[in-house]
């Protein structure tokens, strides 16, 4: 029984670690990076999809993101789609391709994306502690139907707490490198 609360609880801190991962990837950081579109859907033929099922992409410089649509009717919705986003950027287009030039960020920007990105990492520290908080509640359940002996449950609660300070270590170390990587000129 602890084992699988156990096994169950890595699980999902693991899912929330990598949900905050996948999060902060969608930040800008003044460096071209395909997965700023990731989030972004396109219409076509009546569904919205992601550009990438629509067209090949690529980043040919460091500061340039290349669309080229494999239908070239779906070019404006691409625009329209990009320029619904909020990233702040602005596509052009030679009739073929569609190119996203990745404009250089003031230090105010920057500074509001780590607040961005620092309330990500909080929203995701609360998530493991969801986690926690659901796992040791299971176990003192478990306890209290007499499933468990009283120390495999108290063994098992500081074992939730060890994953759990892992798994917000990992957050931290994710939280870092991004803040890093914004504030890199």
């Amino acid at each position: 029984m602890v084992d699988e609360v156990l096994a169950d609880t890595r699980r999902a801190m693991r899912k929330s670690v990598e949900a905050f991962r996948y999060e902060t990837a969608t930040v800008r950081t003044g460096r071209a990076n395909m997965a700023l579109l990731d989030a972004i859907r396109v219409e076509y033929y009546g569904a919205q999809v992601p550009i990438n099922q629509v067209a090949n992409m690529g980043v040919p410089e460091p500061r340039l993101i290349t669309i080229q649509p494999w239908d070239k009717r779906v070019i404006p919705a691409i625009e329209k789609a990009i320029l619904a986003s909020n990233l702040g950027l602005v596509p052009s287009n030679d009739g073929s391709i569609i190119r996203l030039p990745i404009p250089q960020l003031t230090e105010e920007r920057r500074e509001e994306l780590v607040r961005v990105v620092r309330q990500m990492a909080e929203e995701g520290r609360v998530s493991i502690r969801n986690v926690r908080r659901d796992a040791n509640d299971l176990l003192k359940e478990a306890q209290k139907d007499g499933e468990v002996p009283e120390d495999d449950a108290k063994r098992g609660q500081e074992q939730v707490q060890k994953l759990t300070d892992a798994f917000v270590g990992e957050v931290d170390e994710i939280l870092e490198e991004k803040e890093k990587e914004i504030m890199e000129v």
